[in-house]
């Protein structure tokens, strides 16, 4: 039985939502069907409130050109909100971990300890470059260990000083008050640099959803990196969700979404996708290879690789009736899966249905309650 408790997150849409899914990054494109409603404060706090209210641990907030700055967007839901947390990304070397410190410390103060960080490398070179960055992968993974080695002992108190070969840092520290709660590290990428970062540093290593035998291959590989390190590491999975009442209303919500695609959209996602040095997004594109029939995406039992032939990043959904949907998910949890970063269209009124609806059934068959 899994020793750690079980954590359900919720996914904010920073760049608009719609019944369909959109790309992530502005230099990817949007289409209108997923951006009907923008991503203002009115629409995303009732989100926030809606994925409180359904018992969601916290609310991951993604970055990139196409999102809305996530300080400033969950410093403000903070004030709408009264219980769930906020899983805050940030792209690590785009700015001084001293910085990103005081910024995490300041909202742990001010917003009840209702923080973590997701520590985002990057994958796409042309949105890297669109920062200004040009470092190449490896090395962008190495600077990213340097920024989490850093940014964890601030946030722990101490006062830091590091000679790296990506920092420079002497005699940083924070002031005020000894630091109420820690700050959880979360972070992703399925490279071997990626892994080597994650088991030396990470709390919890991000996955996106692959079938589950590919996923215990690298659960048990990390596990491994991470026991050599000397340290242990949670896993997080973040999925799509399409649950109904029954299977066929389910598979059938999945068929509009992929009769929605615009052939174009489709083949210039994958243009682009093919552009990326990501591993983790040349694994979602190998799941269904840019193939648009419907038997192709069908990947796992009730996993749906359709959304990524139009989504960069977590690409997978589970289809299903809400027993279904809650059976994978703990066939997952018994891989080891700790948490779950769920999502689905439109994020209001999923947020309700996945909460509603699948969540008691998922502690129902795990033994677990919310936490």
């Amino acid at each position: 039985m899994p020793e750690n408790p079980l954590r359900l997150h919720w996914f904010l849409p920073t760049g608009g939502d719609g019944r369909d899914p959109g790309g992530v990054t502005a230099v990817q494109g949007r289409s209108r069907a997923a951006t009907r409603r923008p991503a203002d404060i009115p629409y995303l706090t009732q989100v926030a409130r809606a994925a409180e209210q359904a018992g969601f641990h916290s609310l991951l907030t993604p970055v990139g050109l196409g999102c809305v700055d996530p300080w400033i967007l969950t410093a403000a839901l903070a004030q709408h909100t009264t219980r769930i947390g906020f899983l805050v990304a940030f792209r690590a070397g785009f700015a001084s971990p001293t910085l990103i410190a005081q910024q995490a410390d300041a909202f742990r103060r001010f917003a009840g300890g209702r923080i973590a960080l997701n520590v985002v490398t990057g994958g796409d070179p042309a949105e890297q470059r669109a920062y200004g960055d040009h470092v190449e992968h490896d090395e962008r993974y190495a600077r990213t260990e340097e920024v989490m080695s850093v940014l964890r002992s601030l946030l722990d108190g101490k006062t830091v000083d590091h000679h790296g070969t990506h920092l420079r840092i002497e005699g940083a520290r924070l002031t005020g008050a000894e630091p109420l709660h820690p700050v959880t590290l979360y972070f992703g990428g399925a490279s071997p640099a990626a892994e080597a970062v994650a088991a030396r540093q990470a709390d919890v290593q991000l996955l996106w959803g692959e079938p589950p035998a590919a996923l215990a291959v690298r659960i048990a590989r990390l596990k491994e990196l991470a026991r050599a390190a000397g340290r242990t590491v949670r896993f997080g999975l973040r999925l799509h969700v399409i649950s109904r009442d029954t299977a066929a209303e389910a598979w059938s919500e999945a068929n509009r979404i992929l009769a929605g695609f615009d052939p174009e959209a489709v083949r210039a996602s994958q243009e682009r996708f093919a552009t990326m040095d990501s591993t983790g997004q040349a694994r979602m594109t190998a799941l269904h290879g840019g193939a648009t029939d419907a038997a192709r995406l069908t990947v796992a039992p009730n996993l749906w690789a359709g959304i990524g032939l139009v989504r960069e990043g977590a690409g997978t959904a589970l289809v299903g009736s809400h027993d279904e949907v809650a059976h994978r998910l703990a066939e997952y949890r018994d891989l080891g899966i700790d948490e779950f970063v769920l999502s689905g269209y439109p994020h209001l009124e999923e947020a309700y249905r996945v909460g509603e609806e699948v969540a008691p059934r998922l502690r129902a068959l795990t033994g677990t309650e919310a936490t």
